[in-house]
């Protein structure tokens, strides 16, 4: 499951390298971080200078926007984490980009967040909750099929980040599409747009002029059914609490790894202070598009153990 690379190796592995690891439902792992970080002293701002000020679940900056969510702070505060995001949001889509150009081409960036609380115990609600394994869906509006890629990077100075998975999609869909209620009638279900889902969408797109952040908002048929998949795996006892096929991975210090969250079931259990920027990659970059939700949950590819 863990695919190692140095920064090196992952320029050298070719065009197709490191995608190609992360499509057949791998997490591209570097054990050292293959870009700069911010200095010690930003680090240690970000770690210990947010915490107080929250005001949601995580700190966050907004490409499409250029906007910070998430402090209630002072002026100087906001501005000085505002301009560490964005330049790590920068060195980050520089990187993924070269390691990775045919994957990667026409993406959408979409945040980059800093988690400085501990995520063990937070008392999330389930649907919220990082603790919980989940498939990610819906969080940055209608993705249509189209890939979650997302890049972490632990910059606790001393502590591992604790991750679960209980696998991919294609294997998960395979043991519970039916329970899930992913297959109604024993078929397929509608994937495509209808008429009212394509109105709404215009109506977002005209909101997101004024207001980019209602991106957010749209949704798709496609999107609803993973969400239905990503909310029963967090609220079904039987599936939540079993340790059927459960697998432990940790993060050291200034580790950073890549996976596609749509397709990699996953949660983190126990870590503090993380770097995340989240892209939408579009499906027609795939190589492997068998493997894709889209690809299972329409019925268009052989579902194997």
């Amino acid at each position: 499951m863990l695919v190692s690379f140095t920064s090196e190796e992952a320029m050298a592995a070719g065009p197709r390298g490191v995608s190609d690891a992360l499509e057949r439902e791998g997490i591209v792992h570097f054990p050292r971080c293959p870009i700069a970080l911010p200095s010690e002293d930003d680090l240690s701002f970000l770690r210990d200078g947010l915490a107080p000020h929250l005001k949601r679940k995580n700190v966050s900056w907004y490409f499409a926007s250029d906007a910070l969510k998430g402090l209630e702070t002072a002026p100087e505060v906001a501005a000085r984490a505002h301009r560490l995001l964005k330049e790590h949001a920068a060195r980050v889509r520089e990187f993924v980009s070269r390691a990775m150009p045919e994957f990667t081409r026409g993406m959408t960036p979409g945040t980059t967040s800093m988690r400085p609380l501990q995520e063990r115990g937070r008392q999330l609600s389930a649907h919220a909750s990082n603790e919980l394994i989940h498939v990610d869906a819906g969080a940055y509006g209608a993705t249509h099929g189209d890939r979650v890629l997302r890049f972490f990077v632990n910059v606790n100075p001393r502590e591992d980040r604790v991750w679960i998975t209980k696998g991919a999609f294609a294997a998960l869909y395979k043991t519970y599409a039916d329970e899930a209620g992913l297959r109604p009638g024993g078929k397929p279900p509608p994937l495509d747009d209808g008429p009212l889902d394509r109105a709404y969408t215009a109506l977002v797109r005209g909101a997101m002029k004024l207001a980019p952040q209602a991106v957010a908002l749209d949704t798709s048929p496609y999107d609803r059914w993973m969400r239905r998949f990503h909310n029963w795996m967090k609220d079904t006892p039987s599936f939540r609490d079993s340790r059927e096929g459960l697998q432990e991975l940790r993060f050291a210090p200034g580790a950073a790894w890549m996976v596609l969250t749509d397709q990699l079931s996953h949660a983190c259990i126990e870590g503090q202070h993380a770097l995340v920027d989240t892209f939408i990659v579009p499906l027609a970059n795939c190589r492997f598009r068998a493997l894709s939700p889209r690809a299972i949950l329409a019925g268009e590819a052989a579902v194997s153990a």
